[in-house]
């Protein structure tokens, strides 16, 4: 594969950077107060103000790829990380170019998967930035990483869907804008192949039967306006019309939506981990112990070099995946999104822990936005599966190449 940048990455590159450095750092502070004050549960003001700017900058929807229905778009995996990783390095950021989870990953399985009318309904709107949505697969009483456990009832009555059943983990429905929840339950629970039984239906979210629990706070952090929220659904009836590419057709959507709009979280992760190491060697050559700045201990050196070595390892590897994403197809590219699903991660947990050492109490207070940002890493070890499933997946993938290898060279011997 080529690393070269294409033009037009070049070009919207340069766009980015000089937005971030116009608009995004410093209104950080902004942001926090906002979030941090009663009204936390309200649109952020200054993302609102600034998404207009992104639009006229021609920096919108850039995560959708070749989309008629996203003009701004149009590039591919490979052109958009290297964009996704810049926006990255500010948690918030994502959303004023309207390039945020859950509605990225949302926005892909509509335009995928939805008829034209779902598409005009409900991805319009989300293009547009008008609305917001979430994705509702996660239950709180069974290991919900295996798709095959879910307990959501969706039962056909007549020209209506039936739901029935509990989940949580339901990022983005605290936000006031979030309109639609597209919801993975079971339509078929009897059925003798496992991967046939679920089924994903779009739900408005101020359908009637829909109760909001509570949210989840994330090492203590609420996440407002976004929030993760548990929702119970109780004879929450939506047309059969609703239901996305037909009943049964869960697993394989579930299976399509693992791709694009998972691999952006690698891709951000990469830019909070850059972010860290930027503030680890400030912090270093700042202070001074036992005689010396930190920067010159031994240990710190060896953090500072080890986390570069990870941050371009995890940067190539994702640079690979995309790669291979758009050449082949994401299928042909499960084993390497999910070495990158758990390398990037881990290997963000590992550089955000050392800029926090560094910073010594500082680094877990939210001073220097090291905690929200170990506590932000940490969580994605499990919202983009399990690190034990995705190395499951990936020893299946690997034994049954070098098996395929092995019969093939035994093969070509017997025939010399």
């Amino acid at each position: 594969m080529d690393f070269e940048y294409s033009p037009r990455t070049k070009a919207l590159r340069e766009k980015l950077l000089d937005f971030m450095d116009r608009y995004i750092y410093p209104n950080e502070e902004a942001y926090w107060a906002h979030v941090r004050s009663e009204r936390r549960w309200e649109p952020v003001p200054i993302i609102e103000a600034l998404k207009p700017k992104a639009r006229e900058a021609g920096l919108w929807n850039l995560f959708l790829p070749r989309s008629p229905r996203a003009p701004g778009g149009g590039l591919s995996n490979l052109d958009y990380a290297p964009l996704c990783e810049i926006m990255g390095r500010v948690h918030w950021a994502p959303e004023v170019f309207n390039c945020s989870a859950p509605d990225t990953g949302n926005m892909e399985t509509l335009e995928r998967y939805g008829t034209e009318e779902q598409k005009r309904q409900w991805l319009d709107p989300l293009l547009e930035g008008k609305i917001r949505s979430a994705f509702l697969m996660t239950e709180p009483n069974v290991a919900s990483s295996d798709a095959t456990n879910i307990q959501m009832r969706i039962e056909r009555q007549g020209d209506e869907y039936v739901l029935n059943g509990r989940k949580w983990w339901s990022s983005g429905a605290g936000d006031p804008r979030c309109k639609l929840y597209i919801v993975m339950g079971k339509t078929d629970p009897d059925n003798p192949s496992r991967h046939a039984q679920q089924s994903m239906i779009l739900v408005p979210a101020d359908t009637p039967g829909i109760r909001i629990v509570r949210h989840l706070p994330v090492f203590g952090y609420d996440d407002a306006p976004h929030g993760h929220m548990e929702i119970e659904f109780k004879d929450v009836r939506v047309p059969t019309a609703n239901i996305l590419l037909g009943e049964g057709r869960g697993f394989e959507i579930a299976q399509g939506r693992l791709g694009p709009g998972r691999i952006h979280h690698c891709m951000r992760l990469i830019g909070q981990a850059e972010r860290a190491l930027e503030k680890m060697c400030r912090r270093a050559t700042e202070r001074v112990a036992f005689g010396r700045p930190v920067a010159e201990q031994g240990v710190t050196r060896e953090r500072i070099a080890e986390a570069r070595i990870l941050i371009d390892s995890a940067r190539l590897m994702v640079l690979y995946a995309a790669w291979k994403m758009d050449t082949v197809g994401n299928k042909a590219a499960r084993k390497e999104i999910a070495m990158i699903k758990v390398l990037a991660p881990n290997m963000a947990c590992k550089v955000i822990d050392w800029a926090m050492q560094v910073h010594g109490g500082g680094g877990v207070s939210d001073d220097f936005g090291l905690a929200y940002a170990y506590a932000h890493a940490r969580t994605l070890r499990f919202a983009d599966g399990p690190d034990e499933v995705h190395r499951d997946a990936i020893a299946k993938l690997e034994l049954a190449e070098q098996t395929s290898l092995a019969a093939a060279l035994r093969t070509a011997k017997a025939a010399r």
